[in-house]
């Protein structure tokens, strides 16, 4: 028996009306007729399709300022109707009611509306029921039924259609399964938006879209892809790849880092972050973004090689000839002139993303990691930089330079993986320390790239739990130091800064990155 469903019956109803006069036509030269509603019936009029209003197929007019449209019997029994079952078809057959073999639904814009900030009235009206119930009917069915939830689909359906005449289980299955991770997805995002003010809701989904696969995982023997979803937030994943080779798992990571440390420092002045392995290598500013990413290479240059980058403003020529000089995967930017773009696609391994702009690192957010069996949730730390709830503990108080310099420390620290400090003089990173397991590991790691004369400040991510920290940087010659409050030994820490000359600022939040 052949599984080849001839569609005599289609229904029509969508937001999105790209393709969709396509889809019809293709239906409407096989004899199918084309049920609609509302404004998709008027935009297939409009293409000179004959369409049947959904009301004079049901008997029942739009009610509820068009709420309720498509629920009905008649739909849905057009759509449940076993073929094979005889008792089914002599059942709708009694009430009138037709078969439906095929159903383009792509439902209300529920996410964009909650993303553009709309109203709490304006975003429960987005919420799609209709939509969702005819094409989960027609996924059940997949047997009998074409269930379309996206235009995406169009283009193949309309090729099975002019090929064959109609459509095969195989392409059905296919769509129904992208139906239902659809609808899934719909749900999620609404049972998000609802939940939005409990902190531990009892179920939480990931309402997630493939953007694209990539070309491995973390290593060459793992797949990997690119899901979008579950908040509006710019950054590397959204970003538009301009040049270069497809992105890779690893690209996405430390590019990823890299945009968020970017967006954590001053806007006022061009910064260039320097991200390897997770980890930020450099990291400066400057009176633009030429001489910021010179001096953020200059913290690290063999570090840097094969690095990714990430400044805070539009590419220009002399910004990308700095960073071209040493060999550079990915530079991420919130836009480039032409000069820029042509330095850098001279380079055809390296790929330009170009940012929506930059994220707000005050913005609230969830961060998601995976454990064996389940997932860890968190909100974001978005925590900016608040000089006045700063400390000072010492006599001494840090200079304005200094206070500068000890912005830019913490917001590297903040960003580096835990154990972390960073040093920092003149605007620019000098030493990092990062992902050590004892925080007087992480000291001597940093001040081990000092050199002559340095004089910079430190920021840690959390407190020395033993002055030994304190002492290994004041001896290295660091004159201000920014940890946490709440260290058991943090009066002798203070102490030690004072007899040394240098100012000790406590901050009342640590501020880890596992």
């Amino acid at each position: 028996m052949s599984d080849l469903v001839r569609p005599r019956r289609a229904l029509l109803s969508v937001w999105d009306k790209a393709g969709i006069a396509d889809l019809a036509r293709a239906l409407a030269g096989l004899g199918a007729e084309l049920l609609s509603t509302g404004a998709t019936a008027g935009a297939l009029r409009a293409e000179g399709l004959a369409v049947r209003e959904v009301a004079e197929a049901t008997g029942a007019p739009e009610m509820l300022g068009g709420r309720v449209k498509t629920l009905h019997p008649a739909i849905h029994g057009g759509l449940l109707a076993r073929r094979d079952d005889a008792g089914h078809m002599a059942e709708i057959a009694a009430r009138g009611i037709g078969p439906i073999d095929l159903v383009a639904v792509d439902l209300y814009p529920f996410e964009a509306t909650v993303a553009a900030g709309a109203p709490e009235a304006e975003a429960v009206e987005r919420i799609d029921v209709g939509g969702p119930a005819m094409l989960r009917a027609a996924a059940k069915n997949h047997a009998a039924v074409a269930a379309l939830s996206d235009p995406a689909h169009y283009a193949e359906v309309v090729a099975a259609l002019r090929a064959e005449g109609g459509t095969r289980l195989a392409l059905r299955r296919r769509l129904a399964g992208a139906a239902f991770a659809r609808t899934a997805a719909y749900d999620a995002a609404v049972a998000a938006w609802m939940a939005r003010e409990e902190a531990a809701p009892a179920r939480r989904a990931l309402p997630l879209r493939l953007a694209a696969p990539l070309r491995y995982g973390e290593n060459p023997h793992q797949g990997a892809a690119l899901y979008l979803g579950g908040e509006a937030r710019p950054g590397a994943a959204t970003a538009e790849v301009a040049g270069g080779k497809a992105l890779s798992f690893n690209n996405l990571l430390d590019a990823d880092a890299a945009v968020e440390l970017v967006a954590e420092l001053p806007r006022d002045r061009a910064a260039s972050v320097i991200v390897k392995h997770m980890t930020p290598c450099g990291a400066a500013l400057g009176a633009t973004l030429a001489e910021a990413h010179g001096r953020a290479l200059a913290a690290d240059p063999v570090s840097a090689f094969g690095g990714i980058v990430a400044v805070n403003r539009p590419l220009d020529g002399a910004a990308a000839e700095a960073i071209v000089r040493v060999f550079t995967e990915v530079v991420a930017a919130p836009g480039a002139d032409e000069e820029a773009r042509a330095v850098l696609a001279s380079r055809p391994s390296l790929r330009l993303l170009l940012l929506a702009g930059l994220p707000d690192p005050g913005a609230a957010g969830t961060v998601w990691r995976q454990v064996a069996g389940g997932m860890l949730v968190a909100d974001r730390d978005a925590a900016p930089w608040d000089r006045g709830a700063l400390r000072v503990a010492t006599s001494r108080a840090p200079t304005e330079g200094e206070w500068d310099d000890l912005r830019l420390a913490w917001a590297v620290a903040k960003h580096a993986r835990s154990n972390a400090v960073a040093l920092a003089e003149g605007g620019a990173t000098v030493g990092v320390g990062a992902g050590q397991t004892s925080r007087v590991g992480a000291v001597r790691q940093a001040v081990a790239r000092l050199g002559p004369g340095a004089r910079p400040v430190l920021a840690s991510d959390a407190f020395f739990p033993f002055p030994d920290g304190v002492e290994a940087a004041l001896a290295a010659g660091v004159t201000a130091i920014l940890q946490p409050s709440g260290a058991r030994a943090e009066a002798e820490a203070v102490a030690a800064a004072e007899r040394a000359g240098a100012a000790m600022v406590l901050a009342p939040r640590r501020h880890f990155r596992h």
